[in-house]
């Protein structure tokens, strides 16, 4: 009886590891030999000031937490190179409502983050991860202040800009 009870277990063990699940993203899927990472500053087609260095500061600070890589400002001396390009910065309308006299008032803008980035091991012909439009969105609330609308907005670029790094990192290093 004991026989028939590890034997059903196993067959069902057996079974249910052929199912075809998986885990996506388990991992870190590139070269193993890559130990140092050069993240050089994004370069900035949109004109916004400043936010060169907050999306290049949270793609190093995303790969660091990742604590595999060694990553450094430069392109020299490393495995592979991070390379970005931020493209666009637009600030939208996405809400609009009253105010106290009936009049329309805007009351909620999306910015929308659209970068050209390329990863790849120095020496080889091919990157290892590439996309010329990685984008990403937020938004915020303007309220009926207007001088917190600036304040508004620079707190919805920092969250802009750490979910841009976590999703980029994610993407590339993990073969989503």
């Amino acid at each position: 009886m004991r026989l028939r009870a590890t034997v059903a277990v196993a067959g069902l063990a057996l079974s249910l590891s052929g199912c075809g699940y998986a885990l996506v993203g388990k991992g870190t899927v590139i070269d193993p030999s890559i130990k140092r990472i050069g993240v050089p500053l994004f370069r900035d087609a949109s004109g916004k000031p400043g936010l060169d260095q907050k999306v290049t500061q949270k793609v190093v600070e995303e790969l660091l937490k990742r604590g595999r890589f060694d990553v450094v400002p430069d392109a020299t001396g490393v495995d592979a190179l991070l390379e970005g390009e931020i493209t666009s910065y637009a600030p939208r309308l996405a809400g609009v409502g009253g105010d106290t006299e009936g009049r329309s008032q805007a009351n909620r803008y999306e910015i929308v983050l659209t970068a050209r980035v390329r990863f790849s091991k120095l020496g080889a012909r091919d990157p290892i991860w590439a996309n010329d439009a990685f984008t990403f969105r937020d938004e915020y609330d303007v309220g009926d202040n207007p001088q917190a609308f600036f304040d508004q907005e620079s707190q919805a670029i920092d969250r802009l800009a750490v979910s841009f790094a976590r999703s980029l990192v994610a993407t590339m290093l993990e073969a989503f």
